[in-house]
């Protein structure tokens, strides 16, 4: 009976349950065995006890149980969620959603034996309440704040242009200020170059690059291994290759330079490990020092503070579509899950949809033949 981890336990295998809350005893038995059955997926510890307690939640909030739930509790739930004093975003309640619908899964799985004894021990069965038309699309226009966009072309090169100007003045002045700068000015020019998320970008290591055998000119930087990605809710990191493509092909003279005795080597410590990023007592910078430097050349910059560092990632997913990449390729380029993230990240400039409307404007203007019939292109 226990070959399977999370199958209905040894002391309710005969389909009886003490009279002592049988209902709280068996409902606690599920998220018993639901937890084993993560853990022998090789969930996170952590990923799991949120799951068990939000399904806690939910079963207290509909004052029913798994084999009464219906899809009008989720409704109910989940409103209250989103409308309770505090208010979560759409993206936590798709991932409450999605907890609900895989505990679900779980009890409803005949290899569990959860539905044959709720049926003999409260004649009723588990169901699936979770579904498409009850919770929230995953391309709903408000998933992400509505004032994180990317950067403009002309904000990129402000901020660039800043970057590389206070890394010349700490120099002019002697300071030892400017080779932590310079660091950091190239991280945030790697970090747009190929779309990274933060973490990604401060867990590169210098052997992460490699060449594209196809685009030989690039030479050792041609591709970049990203091993840190971000995972599926519960899982470890994902792996993805990230192409150097010709829009982005100035990073490589940047990457050389980096890689010289006058770039990283510099640093008393980059002998100390592999990390891209050496710090000046330790092996590796970290997030937080990307963050403030980011945020002080921003301010110094004069540029928005609704500008973040993870909007250089947008601004790389914008700047592709703009420049005529298929979607697809950016999706696999910044290792979205779905299509729709990857559109949600896209807040194309007024200049390139008005050259969209114009130009499909042109195609459809009727057009005459030599016999003075219409033609439409």
């Amino acid at each position: 009976m226990q070959s399977v981890p999370g199958r209905l336990p040894e002391f309710l295998a005969n389909g009886v349950v003490g009279l002592l809350r049988p209902e709280d005893r068996v409902f606690e038995a599920m998220l018993d065995g639901w937890r084993a059955q993560m853990l022998a997926r090789g969930l996170g510890v952590a990923f799991i006890r949120s799951s068990c307690s939000l399904v806690a939640r939910f079963q207290e909030h509909s004052n029913e149980y798994p084999w009464t739930w219906q899809p009008i509790h989720v409704d109910e739930f989940l409103a209250d969620r989103r409308t309770g004093p505090k208010a979560v975003s759409v993206s936590t309640l798709r991932a409450n959603a999605g907890t609900i619908r895989a505990f679900c899964y779980y009890v409803t799985d005949e290899r569990y034996g959860w539905a044959t004894f709720c049926s003999k021990a409260f004649d009723d069965v588990p169901a699936q309440v979770v579904f498409e038309w009850n919770t929230p699309r995953h391309k709903t226009d408000d998933a992400i704040p509505a004032n994180r966009r990317s950067f403009t072309q002309a904000e990129l090169q402000t901020f660039f242009d800043t970057c590389d100007d206070l890394v010349d003045q700490e120099f002019r002045k002697g300071s030892k200020r400017w080779l932590p700068l310079m660091r950091d000015s190239t991280a945030f020019k790697v970090g747009y170059a190929y779309g990274l998320r933060r973490r990604e970008l401060a867990m590169l290591d210098y052997y992460d690059f490699g060449p594209n055998p196809h685009v030989e000119k690039y030479g050792h930087y041609g591709a970049i291994q990203v091993r840190y990605a971000k995972g599926m809710s519960g899982s470890g990191p994902r792996r993805r290759t990230v192409l150097t493509v010709p829009e982005f092909d100035w990073v490589v003279g940047i990457l050389e330079h980096w890689m010289s005795q006058h770039g990283r080597e510099l640093f008393a410590t980059a002998d100390r490990s592999a990390s891209l990023w050496p710090s000046e007592r330790a092996g590796a910078t970290g997030i937080r020092n990307f963050n403030r430097t980011f945020t002080a050349v921003r301010d110094m910059a004069g540029l928005p503070k609704e500008l973040k560092m993870h909007c250089l990632r947008h601004s790389y997913v914008t700047h592709l579509l703009e420049s005529g990449y298929d979607p697809m390729f950016v999706q696999q380029q910044v290792g979205h899950a779905y299509s729709s993230t990857t559109a949600l990240y896209t807040s194309v400039s007024a200049d390139f949809k008005q050259k969209t409307v114009q130009r499909m404007i042109q195609q459809r203007i009727v057009t005459r033949d030599e016999s003075g019939s219409r033609k439409y292109p």
